[in-house]
C-alpha cells in the first residue's frame, strides 16, 4: 500500500489536535510539527523494500527550537512523551520501523526563529554537540554497575543499556513510577553518559533533572524517585581535573561534558 505525504501529514495532525495541541507553546506548531514529522517518515518509506536499510530510521530524532522557547516546550512533560508516542505509532502504521528504541529529544538553535520549530533525525546521540560516539559493539573497557533499590547489583558490561518498565530493556525495573523505556546509559569513549527517553517521571541526578549527563562515581540516580547509584572501579578523571569542559547550564538541568581527547583516550581506542 503506497502512503503519500498529505496521508501520513493528516494523520499526524489529527493525533497530535486530540492529545497534544493544548500542551503546544502555540496553535501553530502543530501543522509545522506535522508536516516535518511527515516528512522524516516518507523520506524513508520504500514500497519495493529493495534498499538493505528501507524502512528503518535511525532512533534519535531531534526537535529543534529556538533556546529562548525551551522552557514553554519543556513545561509539561506530557508533550514530548506524547510526540514520541504519536510517531511510534504512525511509523508502525506506515511499516517504517527504528533501528533502536524511539527517542525525540529537544534541542535549542539560536538560528531557529522564536515562532518556528525544525525536525531533524540523529545519527548518533548528541551529533549537534560534536561528540563522537564509539561503536556500539565495543564493550565498556571500564567496570562500572548500578546498585537499584539500595539492593540489586546490575553490571554494566555492554555498550548501550536500556532502562525501564518494559521486558525488552537490559534493565527492568517493576515500578509504577518509572516509564516503560525510561532511560539509556552509553558507553562513549571510556565514560558512562546517562540520557533521558523523554520520561514521565524524569531522570535525576544528586536531585538535579537532567536530559543527559557524564556519569561518576556515587552519582546517585533517580527514575521517578528509584533510586539507583553508580559505581565504578578505576574511574576515569573527574570533571575536576580539567579532562573535561561542562556545557553552559539551562536552568535546573545538568548537562553533558564535552568530552575532550586525551593521551589516556588515545591509547583506549
Amino acid at each position: 500500500m503506497a502512503f503519500e505525504l498529505n496521508d501520513i501529514e493528516l494523520r499526524l495532525q489529527n493525533l497530535i489536535e486530540v492529545h497534544l495541541v493544548k500542551y503546544l507553546p502555540g496553535p501553530n506548531y502543530r501543522d509545522r510539527i506535522s508536516r516535518q514529522l511527515a516528512e522524516t517518515l516518507r523520506s524513508n518509506l520504500s514500497t519495493k523494500g529493495l534498499k538493505e536499510n528501507a524502512n528503518v530510521l535511525p532512533h534519535m530524532i531531534q526537535l529543534v527550537v529556538n533556546p529562548a522557547m525551551m522552557s514553554q516546550w519543556q513545561k509539561d512533560p506530557r508533550l514530548m512523551e506524547g510526540l514520541t508516542k504519536i510517531y511510534r505509532l504512525v511509523a508502525s502504521e506506515i511499516g517504517v520501523r527504528f533501528d533502536g528504541i524511539l527517542s525525540i529529544s529537544l534541542v535549542g538553535d539560536p538560528l531557529v526563529e522564536v515562532d518556528d520549530v525544525r525536525v531533524q533525525k540523529a545519527n548518533k546521540v548528541a551529533e549537534t554537540q560534536d561528540m563522537r560516539e564509539e561503536s556500539d559493539q565495543d564493550p565498556p573497557g571500564r567496570a562500572a554497575f548500578l546498585i537499584v533499590g539500595g539492593t540489586r547489583v546490575f553490571p554494566l558490561n555492554q555498550a548501550v543499556t536500556n532502562i525501564g518498565r518494559r521486558l525488552d530493556n537490559h534493565l527492568v525495573v517493576d515500578d509504577p513510577r518509572v516509564s516503560r523505556y525510561h532511560a539509556q546509559i552509553r558507553y562513549v569513549r571510556g565514560r558512562f553518559i546517562l540520557f533521558d527517553l523523554n520520561s514521565t517521571g524524569g531522570t535525576y541526578i544528586n536531585g538535579q533533572r537532567v536530559n543527559q549527563s557524564v556519569l561518576y562515581p556515587g552519582d546517585v540516580i533517580s527514575l521517578a524517585g528509584l533510586p539507583i547509584v553508580f559505581g565504578q572501579d578505576n574511574p576515569p578523571p573527574s570533571i575536576h581535573t580539567g579532562d573535561t569542559a561542562p556545557f553552559s547550564q539551562a536552568a535546573g538541568e545538568r548537562q553533558t561534558a564535552v568530552l575532550k581527547s586525551t593521551e589516556t583516550d588515545d591509547e583506549q581506542t
